[in-house]
């Protein structure tokens, strides 16, 4: 039978070789090797489900070569059970030192080592069952997880899309701005004053939360989103109820969830504060300086650079290099400071971007950016 245990039989004596392999080769297959240094090339080349090994032999002890099993990938788990005429406890304890799982002493008794033999095989049997179980339990989680993972990005795209076609000149806004995000705080990252807020976790958690700063867009008239006009101040009184609008729907979602989200809250910061300004000049709240959140920080200047290089209805697209003049005369007043000169280090980047998700009925846009 092909399917049975394979075991590799290591002694430096022919005569003990003959007994042993005799006593096991009805149940199982067996190899044999006379020495230290042939047994591991043999164990390395095809790695047998359990090693009976002696200990006295010359060149390589027993020892040593249970070790070398135990350090090398393809037998580390293979069990090893020593067979020697050596007794004393001290030898024994060796043994175990060097990986062994048991310890069988000379002379050999059939029904002894047809014990052990076939319990350790149990034993490894199990362990190697719980590995195969976890791994594909690992992988399980992974591929749900990732599947989660797929869902909830294309639930955060769908909500942002909505926001975004109550006002349809803005195209690819959403993933500009995104992409902006991630690219300030990759290069914040680098500066000593925000070293520890920037982590791989918290850069895709702004990456992935930063389209829906304007999902409170949603509650705003069309008479007002829409207007081709200047706004009259009642009329701008309403638009800036989105931060506020936004702000609420996300923790709405954050209570349903009932736990802690970096993601939400994130969410909720850009949404809430995006248009706060460094110097206090901004809403809803009049927030100033490091008050506002740096996720919502972020987003302001990514906000801005886009509706700059974007048409709307009251205005062509800018240059890029005019966008980016106008971001360096709002710095330390509109923007962070820190912000702003980190962008001035990347603007190369943001045109990048710009290009690579233009809106793509609009050439004036295109051209700006080229």
């Amino acid at each position: 039978m092909t399917d049975r245990p394979s075991l590799l039989i290591v002694d430096d004596t022919p005569e003990m070789l003959a007994i042993v392999e005799r006593m096991l080769k009805g149940q199982y297959r067996t190899r044999t090797a006379p020495g230290g240094r042939q047994a591991l090339d043999m164990a390395l080349a095809e790695p047998p489900d359990l090693v009976l090994l002696d200990v006295m032999m010359p060149g390589m002890s027993g020892f040593e070569v249970c070790r070398e099993l135990k350090a090398r990938a393809q037998t580390k788990d293979t069990p090893v059970i020593f067979l020697t005429a050596l007794d004393d406890d001290r030898d024994e304890k060796a043994g175990f030192d060097a990986g062994a799982v048991d310890y069988i002493t000379k002379p050999v008794s059939q029904p002894i080592l047809l014990a052990r033999v076939r319990n350790h095989l149990a034993l490894k049997a199990a362990a190697d069952f719980l590995q195969d179980r976890n791994q594909y339990l690992l992988a399980e989680v992974a591929r749900r997880t990732g599947q989660v993972q797929i869902i909830q990005d294309v639930t955060i795209m769908a909500m942002a899309s909505l926001a975004e076609t109550r006002d349809n000149a803005t195209g690819n806004h959403i993933r500009r701005t995104q992409h902006y995000v991630r690219a300030l705080a990759t290069k914040l990252n680098e500066m000593p004053r925000y070293a520890s807020e920037f982590d791989e976790e918290t850069i895709a958690s702004l990456f992935k939360s930063a389209p829906l700063h304007d999902i409170g867009k949603v509650g705003i008239p069309d008479a007002i989103l829409l207007k081709p006009e200047k706004l009259t101040p009642a009329e701008f009184d309403i638009m800036k109820t989105h931060t506020v609008l936004g702000r609420d729907t996300i923790l709405a979602a954050e209570k349903l969830i009932g736990a802690p989200s970096s993601f939400l809250r994130h969410a909720r910061e850009i949404a809430l504060s995006h248009q706060e300004k460094w110097d206090g000049s901004g809403y809803p709240e009049g927030l100033a300086g490091d008050a506002i959140p740096i996720s919502a920080r972020l987003m302001a200047l990514a906000d801005v650079y886009d509706a700059l290089i974007s048409r709307r209805v009251y205005k062509a697209p800018f240059r890029h290099d005019v966008a980016v003049g106008l971001i360096r005369e709002g710095r330390g007043a509109h923007f962070d400071p820190h912000i702003c000169d980190a962008f001035l280090e990347i603007t190369e980047e943001f045109r990048a971007i710009a290009s690579r998700f233009a809106d793509p009925l609009d050439e004036e846009a295109k051209a700006a950016v080229a």
